[in-house]
């Protein structure tokens, strides 16, 4: 779990445009989920706040399901 927060790299290529790198770079940083988790870290959430959301998600993908096998 680690290896997630560890600086996004990424080198250009001899023969790529400096929009082609920039374009790898957002994918990347969308791929290693940095903004999600620079979001969640940004405000203090009190441990029993964090399982009560997880809590929320849990139910809203249950329902989710339910909603979408049904039909």
């Amino acid at each position: 779990m680690f290896w997630r927060f560890m600086a996004t790299i990424v080198k250009a290529k001899p023969d790529e445009t400096p929009d082609s790198v920039i374009r790898r770079f957002k994918k990347k940083v969308l791929q290693n989920q940095v903004l999600t988790e620079m979001r969640r870290r940004e405000y203090y959430m009190k441990p029993s706040e964090e399982r009560k959301e997880r809590k929320k998600e849990i139910e809203r993908r249950r329902y989710a399901r339910m909603k979408g096998g049904m039909g």
